[in-house]
């Protein structure tokens, strides 16, 4: 099945190149330049959702972080991935603010097309793999839907972001072992280690995601300085 890609952008130009880009290698693409709309038109229609959104984040009236938080809390939307792009919120702290919101990756302006194409590629196989493991994980007071992307914590619905969320079940997955910074990179963000080394990234990752799931459960993800994280 052909995937289908909204677009939304208010630099038309930029839309239209972007678009032709991504239907020359296959896929179906939806777009519009009009924010407020876009959003309209998800919330309201109940068939043919995009399998992938992106979103400019400088828009007026309803800029990308808003779009995205939209999307996001909106139960019916709330899978699809989002992959926000910028050429002026480039900075750490906007990146972080569009993880927050829900951002499944973000780029920054002037855009690769190919390093586009190849994040959208990942976050539709990961869409894929999710499908296909439908289960649920119980540890200590955590109660883990993967296909519905849902952590309870005493019957407590906490909210993750897409990369936290990621980031538990792969510590989960693999408890016991030592899980490379390398490997995380490559698993949830879709970097390229011999590119893209960075530790900070994963390391803020956890740093939030141990807030959000408390001392208790937090206290058995452990650093292992130069090699990656463990959960015990």
């Amino acid at each position: 099945m052909q995937c289908k890609i909204l677009l939304i952008d208010d630099d038309k130009e930029l839309l239209a190149i972007t678009r032709r880009y991504l239907e020359n290698h296959g896929l179906k693409v939806a777009y519009s330049s009009n924010p407020l709309k876009a959003v309209k038109t998800l919330t309201e229609t109940k068939k043919d959702k995009p399998d992938l959104i992106i979103t400019d984040a400088e828009m007026p009236e309803l800029d990308g972080f808003n779009v995205c938080r939209i999307i996001k809390n909106t139960p019916s939307l709330s899978k699809i991935p989002i992959i926000m792009i910028s050429g002026k919120k480039i900075k750490e702290e906007d990146m972080l603010t569009g993880y927050a919101k829900g951002a499944d990756d973000y780029l920054v302006k002037p855009l690769s097309f190919p390093i586009l194409l190849a994040k959208i590629k990942i976050l539709l196989a990961q869409q894929d793999e999710y499908s296909k493991h439908k289960r649920t994980i119980k540890e200590w007071d955590m109660f883990i839907d993967r296909d519905e992307r849902i952590l309870k914590i005493k019957n407590k619905k906490i909210k993750l972001t897409r990369k936290e969320f990621d980031l538990l079940v792969i510590l989960l997955s693999k408890q016991g072992k030592i899980v490379s910074v390398p490997y995380l990179l490559e698993a949830i963000w879709g970097y390229d280690s011999e590119l893209y080394n960075d530790s900070h990234t994963v390391e803020v990752h956890v740093s939030s995601l141990r807030k959000k799931i408390g001392p208790n459960i937090a206290k058995h993800i452990t650093k292992i300085t130069g090699h990656g994280y463990k959960m015990e």
